[in-house]
């Protein structure tokens, strides 16, 4: 540890963003700190809000403010003084984008070090290093016009790209097969609706390229079309023609139409109608040609040391780097120090089962939070503020240590590393732990202890009698009324996997990080019709979006409200007819500074209410529906007691989400939060079977005691739940576990393990002997 002054010191004082309560803290400067507290309780708030996003915001402001015009600025926080603050990198769980053409490789810049190693040593040589970029096209033509000194006239000059994109795919490695049946109804003619996608439908934009056209008739079957006349409609070449209704325009054939309105479009499909076509429409195969590979012919057949781009794409990010620690050639020696560093990085963070050509889409958000943390291990700038949500989400026990080691590493840099963290095993190597709370939501947001993990432990605050609880290792497990035969299981990394799921039952399956886990139950369990799958796909919240729009509670209450007060339902919703027009329905103000950061002020007319006046002279029980959204869900429970508010509201505190008020916007919750409201809305009687993926994400030690107590709940009612789950205090009172490993990747995908915690425990699989420890109260 470095010796500290007193006054090196990141002073905190008066932050009140979101529920902190105008707290004063003081931070060490070049120390670890482990931010704890229960979920909601307000650690986000002080360390991303406050913290991160006041040393952003600073940041920015030395920028011209033309540049800033450019910028996401974020408006200050609330807060009365913040001092001796340095530059901020925030590293956070938010999943890394679903562009198909982003990959594991191109998030990391691995794949472009690989791609100049290419360049200068390939057989045969190819080119510079866009000739084995997947994202680059081959391309001539003229370039700018280039004015020469004295001469008056201008001239171009010919250019010539070499890139390595496949040009049958485009670089996407795969190319999409239609089903027509999904296209066309063949029986119905364009009038009466013939062409079944989406936005295609008589009347529409779309339609009139085809129902208007000269050549084809609107009121005839498609089967009774000529052949010629059925080709030009399904596949016609890109013409000019002039619509019966005097429009000129170009027309093409549906199918490359279909195709390039949905199929070729690299962003993701928000709507859920046009994702069902798709999933209908089309069926994604490996391009033909390239092989999924991405390149052209060139670009994938080149070698080097042996072995081609997608050959090493292919491997595991540790075998990967063997390849490369091997090529000793001087003339590249700089760009192979980079990748060996880059590759080792990923090894010590636990991603080393990866590949390159892994599309970064598919990563979990721990995952995406470690790929994120890769370009900083290796950094040379010092007195940098890390702050880290989670870092160890999605880690087995076993691989915690050594991610420890690297939050060490970046201390002993000289720099300060801020922690938002549930794990012991995390707070005990901290130099400094701060716990919020002692609530969630209205009920925490205040500083409770400050100082180390050995004067937490004598404290009585939550945090502090929790890590001093342990769920004890089940010992009458439930039977089993049967089982679901997984046979021959080979997604991913998974070795021809037999195992039997058992119903009835809590079932744990863990294992390390890329064992297999999600491949198994995922690949094998989740395409079942009586499968309910709660995953870690993040909730799209507005600030328009709340609790009780997002739950489905506000429809009943507003009908409630409507027939108390014998008027339309329509009033009672800030997005609709009793919005208030000033800020429509907002409660806020937003005014864009242009140049400058935006401002959010509570709007004057309804005063943060977010409703016209007379909506707010009609009451049920004595409320207006602005108290209704002001209310904490557990106050809603108490004043909705029947139907289906009851219900859902029921639901949400059985998440542990009863502080949450119901019309807090979505956009403020935390990731945890964020994952047990999309729980609470997925939950119902209708589902046999739940698939949860690690449900303990972003909870508190207090709160995944009551999320176990959920599931057995759940199982008492008669459902089969299977959790995906590497958390201790779940496996400890699981009925049924199933470890997967040994390892991670190629060195990982069998079973090593089937049974209950006591015979895990016994056990000598890296999961045995963390769960083993953690029963005995020592450490692995």
């Amino acid at each position: 540890m470095h010796a500290a002054d007193s006054h090196d010191l990141i002073k905190v004082r008066g932050a009140r963003v979101n529920n902190l309560k105008d707290i004063d803290v003081d931070l060490p400067k070049r120390r670890l700190t482990v931010v704890t507290g229960v979920s909601g309780s307000g650690k986000s708030s002080l360390v991303f809000g406050t913290i991160a996003a006041e040393s952003q915001r600073l940041i920015n402001e030395t920028y011209p403010a033309f540049v800033q015009g450019f910028m996401q600025a974020p408006a200050r926080p609330d807060v009365d003084d913040l001092q001796i603050l340095s530059a901020a990198i925030a590293v956070d769980q938010e999943r890394l984008g679903a562009n198909a053409r982003s990959t594991v490789g191109t998030a990391t810049d691995a794949l472009h070090m690989l791609r100049l190693i290419f360049s200068r040593l390939s057989t045969p040589h190819v080119g510079p290093a866009t000739a084995f970029s997947f994202n680059v096209a081959s391309a001539t033509g003229h370039g700018a016009l280039k004015v020469n000194k004295g001469k008056a006239k201008a001239e171009r000059k010919d250019f010539e790209i070499i890139g390595g994109m496949c040009p049958n795919c485009e670089g996407l490695g795969r190319v999409s097969d239609i089903n027509l049946e999904a296209i066309i109804d063949r029986d119905k003619t364009l009038n009466e609706g013939a062409i079944l996608a989406p936005n295609f439908g008589p009347g529409t934009w779309y339609w009139v390229y085809y129902g208007e056209s000269p050549k084809l008739d609107p009121d005839t079957p498609i089967k009774d079309f000529t052949a010629e006349q059925y080709d030009y409609f399904m596949y016609g070449e890109p013409e000019k023609i002039k619509l019966r209704t005097g429009i000129n325009t170009t027309y093409e054939g549906l199918i490359p139409k279909i195709r390039r309105v949905f199929l070729d479009k690299e962003t993701e499909v928000k709507q859920a109608h046009v994702r069902a076509f798709i999933e209908r429409a089309a069926s994604f195969t490996p391009c033909p040609e390239c092989g999924g590979t991405r390149l052209n012919e060139a670009a994938r057949t080149a070698t080097v040391a042996g072995a081609t781009l997608p050959e090493l794409c292919a491997m595991q990010v540790d075998a990967l780097k063997v390849w490369a620690d091997q090529l000793a050639e001087p003339k590249i020696a700089p760009v192979l120090t980079g990748l060996s560093a880059i590759l080792a990085a990923m090894v010590d963070v636990g991603l080393g089962y990866l590949s390159l050509d892994r599309e970064s889409g598919t990563l979990s958000g721990g995952e995406a939070q470690r790929v994120k943390m890769i370009r900083h291990l290796g950094s040379a700038l010092t007195d940098i503020i890390y702050v880290f949500d989670e870092p160890t989400v999605g880690l087995h026990p076993h691989d915690i240590a050594r991610m420890n080691s690297l939050l060490l590493g970046l201390r002993d840099k000289g720099n300060t590393v801020l922690v938002v963290e549930h794990k012991p095993e995390v707070m005990e190597i901290a130099d400094h732990l701060i716990d919020i709370g002692p609530g969630a939501g209205s009920a925490g947001g205040k500083v409770t202890f400050e100082g180390s993990f050995a004067e937490l432990t004598a404290t009585d605050t939550i945090t502090a009698r929790s890590l001093a609880t342990r769920s004890p290792l089940r010992t009458e497990v439930r039977k089993p009324n049967g089982v679901i035969e997984i046979r021959g299981a080979a997604t991913n990394n998974l070795k021809d996997v037999d195992v039997d799921i058992p119903l009835g039952v809590l079932t744990v399956v863990t294992g390390v990080a890329g064992s297999g886990k999600s491949s198994l139950i995922h690949g094998s369990l989740a395409a079942r019709e009586d499968v309910l799958v709660v995953d870690q796909s993040a909730i799209k919240g507005s600030r328009r979006s709340n609790p009780a729009t997002y739950t489905g509670l506000l429809d009943p209450i507003r009908t409630m409200f409507a027939k108390a007060n014998g008027v339309k339902p329509a009033l009672f919703s800030p997005n609709s007819a009793g919005a208030c027009p000033t800020c429509s329905g907002q409660g806020v103000i937003y005014t864009d500074l242009a140049m400058m950061a935006g401002v959010a002020t509570t709007c004057p007319e309804c005063e943060g209410r977010r409703f016209q006046p007379e909506v707010l002279t009609y009451r049920l029980d004595g409320h207006t529906i602005a108290d209704v959204l002001n209310m904490t869900v557990e106050r809603a429970a108490e004043v909705f007691t029947s139907g289906k508010p009851k219900k859902i509201l029921a639901t949400l505190i059985d998440v542990g989400l009863g502080y949450l008020r119901l019309g807090q916007p979505l956009s403020t919750l935390s990731g945890g939060e964020r994952q047990r409201i999309k729980l609470a809305t997925q939950l119902g009687p209708e589902a046999a079977i739940y698939v949860l993926d690690e449900p303990t994400s972003g909870l508190h030690l207090a709160d995944t005691a009551h999320l176990i107590e959920m599931l057995h709940r759940l199982v008492a009612a008669g459902h089969t739940i299977v959790v995906i789950e590497h958390n201790l205090a779940v496996m400890a009172q699981a009925d049924h576990l199933i470890d997967v490993g040994p390892g991670a990747g190629h060195d990982g995908g069998e079973i090593v393990f089937t049974g209950t915690p006591r015979e895990l425990a016994a056990a000598e699989t890296l999961t045995g002997q963390a769960l083993s420890a953690y029963s005995k109260g020592t450490k692995v």
